[in-house]
Formats: C-alpha cells, structure tokens, sequence
C-alpha cells in the first residue's frame, strides 16, 4: 500500500508541477504579447499625433512662407518707384539704409544693367555680379528677359553665409534692377517648430522612452529626444534599416548597450521610432506572474492533499485487494474469484473481470477453430515474458517447424518458445519486414506489444511471396538478356546513399551497331542473338567492379565502380575500346557476324546525381558514335 501511495503523490506532484509551469509560461507568453501590443498602440498613437503637428506645421510654414514671399517682391517693387523718381539717393548709402529700415528689409541692391551692384546699403557687396556665386546666378536671367519678377528661396547669402529671402525686379523705366534681401524670421520660426527632435520632446510623457527619426535612405539620425545621437548613423547605437523596414510591428534590439523594444513607422522621407527600454515594458510582468504562480501552488497543495486522502481511502485499499486477486489468476489459479463490493464501480469491474477469466479459457480452443475453417495456415500465440507458459493455436508448432513431441514442452516453457520465434527471425524476407523464410516457407509476423505482454499472429504466405518474388524479378531484369533494366536505378540509389565507398567510377553509356541491318538480314532471332552475346560481353566485363543493364532497344548503360585509382579505370575504359571494334557475336552455330558498338564514358568525380551522369555519358556516346560514322565514311 505504502509504494501505491507513494506513486500516486509523485505523479500528482508531477502533473501539478507541469500544469503550473504550463499556466505560468501562458500567462507570461499572453502578457508579453500584451505588452508588446501596448508598446506598439502607444507608439502608433504618438506617431498620429506627431503626423498632425507635422502637418499644421507645414500648412502654418506654407502659409507664412507665401506671405513672406509676397512682401518681398512688395517692398522690392516699392523701393524700385522710391529710387526712380529720386535718383540721387543711388549715391547717398545712408539714405537707402533709411529706406530700409522703413520698408522694413535688411539688405537693398541695386545692380546696374549688366548685372552688377554698383550702389546699395552694403558697400561691401559692390562688384558682385549674378556670375559671383550660386545663390546670385538665380537671377541671372533678369538679363535677357526685363519682365520677370523673381523671388529667391530662403538661401544663404554669397558674402556671409547667412540665411536671407531675396527678391529682385526691373525698375519701370528699365534703368536698373533692385534686389531686396530680408532676414525670414517668422518662417525661421515656424521652421524650428518642425524641426523633429522639438517635436518629439512635445511626446515624451514616458522619460524612459526614446524617439529617433532616420532617414530612410541614408541611415542618418536627423533628430531624437537624445540629442547627443543626432547626426549619427543609426549602426552605431546598433539599429539597422533592414529590421526597421521588415519588422513594422516592432521588434527586440540593443540600443547605445541597452536591450530596448522598438516600433518605427514611414513618415514622409523619414522613419519615425518610439524605444522602450526592455526593464520599463516587462517591470510588471515579473511581479505580476510571482504573485500568480504563488496563488496557483497554494491552490494546487490544497486540491492535491484532499485529493490523495480521497484516493488513499476509497480507492488505493481496494485496488490492493483486486491486485492481489489478479496475481493469483495470472500465476495460474483461474478458479480464484474477485469480489469488492466497495462502490458499484467496483462491483462492475469485479464482474467483468470474472467474466474475462473465463473468456480466456476458452480463446485458444475458440480461435482455432474458426482458423481452421480458411484457406491459410494462420497461428496465433500469446505469453508473457515474466510469467512460464506461453498460449498457442494448434497451427504455430507447424508453422515454427516444430515436431509434434515439442507441443507440450512449448506450453510450459515461454523462454523455449521465445527461442523458437528467434530462430524464425534468424531468417528475414528481403524486400519484407515482417516476413522470414524457414524450410523453404514463408512466413509473416505480425506482433503488437504491451509492456511485458505479447500477442502476435503467424500467416504462411508462401504462395503469394513467391508470386511477389516473380513479379519483382521480371520487372527489375530484362527478359532478354538478363541484365538489369529498372532494376538498375534501385541499385544506383542504393550506390550513391554512399559514393564515398565506390571510390573511382564511371557511367559507359552503350548504343549497339547494326542492330537493324542484323534484323533486317537474319530476322529478329539473329537479333536476340546479337544483343545476347553483346549483353554477355558486357556483364563478364571487370567482373566484380561492374555491373550492366539494358534500357531498351539497342542501349546498354555499364557502370564501373571501386577502382582504387583513376589509371586503373582509365585502362578499364580503353580495354573496352579494344572490344568495340575487335569483337564478334555469334548467330548460331555457323554464322558470325563483328559485334560493334559505340559507347561513350562519364567519370563520377564525387558527383551524386546519376541522372546527370548518364545524360553527359549519353552525349559522349552520341558524339562517339557520329565519329565512328565518319570514320567508316
């Protein structure tokens, strides 16, 4: 009783151990999944918001720019009428510098018709022409077409670098061409508030997460809530565009040493990231499953403790008790009876296992009768390893090859019996498992085994496996010749599962010469003929290092095999030359005729794919025997 119990805690300790662990590794599985999901919702959300900042951003910035543009040629046009109706203020530089600051510009350049400044609020610039640097060549065409107005982007000037919005117009009496250059401030301003790394500390409620905004086509940091990071390549904190590009819904990286978790979307030409460091996404995860796995193993300690009492009291006592009833019944005493009355459960099994014993009793008579009533010999046995007898049907002994005297003394004997069955497996059946040849019989076993318990059944199927034996010979021999012919590919599967054992060797495709003419001269006898003593040449030729097979019709295919060196094959190769042209075949007992044929060689080279091998053997033959054509000719 006490090992009964023993067992049964430890595997209800076992389940329960492996039910938790499953729960738990569930848990943590759907709550990193959830995570990840809220990691990823929180991303997308911010990146929405991101998108509309953008955008009202960049309507605000278009806007102001317009606005901004349109003053420019205004205040260009304003001054033009200024200056041409008082000229002289063309000399008096503090004059047009108190035009500016009326008209409210920075800069004012006047150039004269071949497109250089000659007066303006910044001597300095005097002598500049439109050829004086990229930003001045814009308005270069002005000099061949008076009627443009043009209005330059925000541009960094040619003398200071400094960035400038310049317009430019022809005075109306076409005397000169005024250019005013205005610092953008406004639009700087609203310019600044696109600028990305702004923006994203506008979003940064989680101070343990990152942005970062990478240009997808160079990799460049173009703006991040580290600011430290910005105008570095993103495989330098150890990000890559592959995984940002093919991973949209985010994934597990090491950023600057940390583990993080990263969600990047396409915003324009840029990707837009959102990183959490992985201690902030999983903190919870930890506390969270401890408390549960904790819950869940006292629950289990409770539920398996009344479970064993339960068990101990109204089951373990009485399956002891039945168990003790059936080791006397299997060591031999059938008239031994279970009755336990203990539960209806149990009263029902203890009648059907009465009911068993005595169906046992009569199994062997039973089922050799009706085996006796087919057309085969059909035996079935049964024993037990640990127990002394083995039972058998009548049939068994003979199919064994057993003389009758034996029968008793294998009733008694299960280990003499086992020996008997090895002796039959001493002899297996190629191309059949379960079938073995003993005295000329076939037999098939058929076993199903349960622990120590084996049942198994005896068939002699002599007639069908020779039939089956027939059959496959006449489909892997050519009737003909007896070579191979689908044989052939069983036997080169079975040579290249290991090439490395076959060393040197060589596919020798084989064409027959003739053959028609032969047909056509001596009848299709003469041609049998012809191809047995050719089929005869090939199958005595390298005994032991070949082996030939006919394809059909006049083709035959020669594998050499296991020469120790390449010399040694290629002279195997050229003593079949000697016979392609120095052979004879014999018709019948007085007529011989030269036996030719053109063949053509492949040497294996560690190559495994024989198909390929026999094309290319097959091509040589062709081309030898187009040569040999051409030779005769």
């Amino acid at each position: 009783m006490k090992p009964l119990k023993k067992i049964i805690s430890r595997y209800m300790n076992l389940v329960t151990l492996i039910l938790i662990t499953f729960l738990t590794i569930i848990i943590i599985f759907f709550q990193v999944a959830d995570t990840h999901r809220q990691a990823y919702n929180d991303a997308i959300m911010t990146f929405q918001q991101i998108e509309q900042v953008l955008e009202q951003n960049n309507a605000e910035l278009s806007e102001i720019s317009a606005a901004y543009r349109g003053t420019c040629l205004y205040n260009a046009e304003a001054i033009a009428y200024l200056i041409q109706n008082n000229p002289s203020v063309l000399d008096n530089v503090d004059e047009l510098r108190r035009i500016a600051v009326f008209m409210e510009v920075d800069e004012i350049h006047i150039f004269d018709k071949t497109g250089r400044i000659y007066a303006g609020t910044h001597p300095d610039y005097y002598d500049y022409t439109f050829d004086s640097g990229e930003q001045m060549m814009f308005f270069k065409p002005m000099l061949t077409d008076h009627s443009l107005k043009l209005v330059q982007d925000i541009t960094p000037n040619v003398a200071e670098g400094k960035l400038m919005q310049y317009s430019a117009l022809w005075s109306s009496d076409g005397n000169f061409i005024v250019q005013v250059g205005m610092e953008p401030v406004n639009v700087m301003k609203v310019t600044k508030k696109n600028e990305l790394s702004y923006i994203f500390s506008l979003f940064r409620v989680n101070s343990k997460a990152s942005y970062y905004a990478i240009d997808r086509t160079s990799g460049e940091i173009v703006g991040s809530t580290d600011l430290d990071c910005v105008h570095q390549n993103i495989e330098t904190i150890g990000l890559r565009l592959d995984d940002i590009a093919s991973q949209p819904d985010g994934f597990h990286a090491t950023v600057n040493g940390q583990g993080v978790f990263c969600v990047f979307r396409s915003i324009d030409s840029n990707y837009i990231g959102r990183v959490l460091s992985n201690r902030e996404l999983y903190e919870w995860i930890i506390l969270n499953t401890l408390v549960l796995f904790l819950c869940l193993v006292i629950i289990a300690m409770v539920l398996m403790r009344a479970a064993t009492g339960y068990m101990n009291r109204y089951v373990v006592d009485d399956i002891k008790h039945i168990n003790q009833k059936l080791h006397a019944i299997a060591a031999g005493n059938l008239d031994e009876v279970i009755d336990v009355r203990s539960s209806i459960e149990f009263s029902e099994l203890s009648s059907d296992i009465n009911r068993m014993k005595k169906s046992l009793l009569d199994s062997s008579r039973k089922m050799s009768y009706v085996l006796s009533k087919t057309n085969k010999y059909i035996g079935v046995y049964e024993y037990d390893k640990q127990m002394p007898q083995a039972r058998f049907t009548e049939y068994v002994p003979q199919l064994l090859g057993l003389p009758h005297e034996k029968t008793q003394q294998l009733t008694c004997d299960c280990q003499l019996f086992i020996r008997s069955l090895s002796r039959l497996y001493s002899h297996p059946c190629t191309g059949d498992s379960n079938v073995f040849e003993l005295d000329g019989r076939y037999i098939r076993v058929e076993e199903i085994s349960e622990n120590s318990n084996v049942f198994g059944v005896l068939i002699d199927v002599t007639e069908d496996t020779l039939k089956r034996l027939q059959i496959e010979h006449e489909r892997d021999y050519d009737h003909l010749t007896g070579l191979y012919n689908r044989g052939l590919e069983n036997y080169l599967d079975s040579c290249f599962s290991k090439p490395q054992a076959f060393r040197e060797s060589a596919f020798v495709m084989i064409d027959a010469d003739n053959l028609k003419v032969i047909n056509d001269t001596y009848g299709h006898e003469g041609g049998d003929a012809y191809l047995k003593q050719l089929a005869s040449l090939l199958e005595n030729f390298a005994p032991g290092h070949s082996a030939a097979a006919r394809l059909g019709g006049d083709e035959f295919v020669l594998f050499l095999y296991q020469f120790q060196t390449k010399e040694s094959l290629s002279d195997t190769v050229r003593a079949l030359e000697e016979l392609q042209n120095n052979s004879r075949a014999r018709l019948n007992d007085e007529l011989y005729v030269p036996l030719g044929f053109s063949f053509g060689c492949c040497l294996t080279e560690d190559q495994t794919d024989y198909h390929a091998l026999l094309k290319k053997a097959d091509e040589q033959m062709y081309a030898n025997k187009k040569s040999r054509k051409s030779g005769q000719c």
